[in-house]
């Protein structure tokens, strides 16, 4: 399958989908807020507070209605989900709680990961009488409580994490820290129950290897032993990958947009790039600038795109034309060709 965009109710595209029986491996959406704003754009800014420009998109529609509408699209986007997939859903702090119900009711609670918190902005001076907001919210799910494709993107460790974290130095300035050469669980038979250099593993627990691996650790100069005798495994700084991802982002929005709302490149990156394999498809069926379709196709990943705003479409084939990516146009008429001319 060629990348796709689909330009009108993202309502009929979805329905389109299921017709065409397309498996998705990985859903991005980034909704309407429900703010009641007007975003709109012209060839200078790109916001919802400009004196000019022409109407990007309308965040008019609000409670019952805003919500009644989500719901029976992420209804449609769970039908063409694989069963390893994942959906991000980027929403406002004001709706994160209801658009949650929501996800609950058509995912199912068992099926939530986690609630991301995403530094947006610098910290704002607004006298409101309450904290500036300068986050809002990714909600993840999956389709099933068990294994989703899951490849994390590692965090470089800052220079106080790796003091922390690896507070030791030997002969030569290398930072390290130890770890436990024994595991949890008692073996009665076997190698890794029996005692190694004369010492037995703490009761309860086992040698996480055999004898002859603990002498080649330690052959090798692996093993650090304490004052008193207790050997541990050496883990050096210089050969960590780094720090697992956790639930607070910073990934602060383009100052100057090409589209309203648009969202940070990088940060897309790194859900198509955790959430998804090289080949997998990649919806995202509020596509507004393109930045989630022009980082799948990056990494390797088919696109389908949909929006209803003309200025969205303008934007969108602008940008994936200025990158060589090929793409077909989903239309009353089926599959045509809107990708650039060679």
């Amino acid at each position: 399958m060629s990348n796709l965009l689909y330009f009108g109710d993202n309502a009929e595209g979805l329905r389109r989908l299921t017709e065409m029986q397309i498996v998705v491996e990985l859903v991005y959406i980034d909704p309407p807020f429900g703010t009641s704003n007007e975003f709109l754009i012209d060839h200078h800014r790109a916001n919802s507070v400009s004196a000019s420009g022409l109407p990007a998109y309308s965040d008019r529609t609000q409670g019952d209605e805003y919500l009644e509408a989500l719901a029976s699209r992420l209804r449609a986007i769970r039908k063409i989900m694989a069963e390893q997939a994942s959906i991000y859903v980027h929403i406002d702090t004001k709706m994160e709680h209801h658009v949650r119900l929501v996800m609950d009711e058509v995912f199912g609670a068992r099926n939530f990961r986690n609630s991301i918190a995403r530094v947006k902005c610098n910290p704002k001076n607004f006298d409101r009488h309450s904290y500036g907001n300068i986050k809002d919210t990714i909600l993840f799910y999956s389709m099933s409580p068990g294994p989703v494709t899951w490849n994390p993107q590692l965090e470089p460790l800052s220079a106080e994490q790796l003091k922390r974290l690896y507070p030791k130095t030997d002969k030569g300035g290398r930072r390290f820290t130890t770890t436990p050469l024994h595991a949890p669980g008692q073996t009665a038979n076997g190698p890794t129950g029996q005692p190694w250099r004369g010492l037995n593993p703490p009761p309860g627990r086992h040698w996480r290897y055999p004898p002859e691996r603990l002498d080649e650790l330690d052959a090798l100069g692996m093993i650090h032993w304490s004052a008193n005798g207790n050997p541990r495994k050496i883990r050096y700084a210089d050969e960590a990958a780094g720090a697992l991802p956790q639930d607070v982002w910073w990934y602060k929005d383009p100052q100057r947009p090409a589209y309203p709302t648009q969202k940070n490149a990088a940060m897309l990156e790194r859900i198509i790039g955790t959430s998804s394999n090289p080949g997998d498809t990649v919806l995202d069926c509020y596509a507004g600038s393109g930045a989630s379709l022009l980082q799948a196709a990056r990494q390797g990943r088919r696109f389908i795109g949909m929006d209803n705003s003309p200025a969205a479409r303008s934007v969108i084939e602008r940008r994936l034309n200025d990158a060589d990516v090929d793409y077909s146009l989903v239309s009353d008429s089926g599959i045509c060709d809107g990708s650039p001319p060679n």
